[in-house]
């Protein structure tokens, strides 16, 4: 089933400062997801500067529950308190997407 994650980072003066330390592992984090295929897509989400503020993220699991235990409860961004908002709701992919 898959899922879209919604996450917005903190808003404090350090938020920026945690993303960037934490970048590096979450991103070898979504390629072990990606090579696993749990993670189909995702990016940063930016403000009107085009600051990374968020992420979204869509992902392959059997249940929401499995989405908060397996994936985010591991994820550098997670762990990191990077993400401090996160909204995880069922997703229908287009079937357009999934045959090319």
């Amino acid at each position: 089933m898959h899922f879209v994650i919604t996450a917005h980072d903190g808003k404090d003066g350090e938020a920026l400062n945690r993303r960037m330390a934490a970048r590096p592992a979450h991103i070898e984090y979504i390629e072990k997801g990606i090579a696993a295929g749990t993670h189909l897509a995702g990016g940063a989400l930016l403000d009107d500067e085009g600051t990374m503020v968020g992420s979204v993220v869509i992902v392959d699991y059997p249940s929401i529950e499995d989405v908060k235990t397996k994936c985010l409860a591991n994820d550098p961004y997670v762990t990191g308190n990077v993400w401090q908002e996160i909204d995880v709701k069922p997703f229908r992919m287009s079937e357009v997407f999934l045959t090319k």
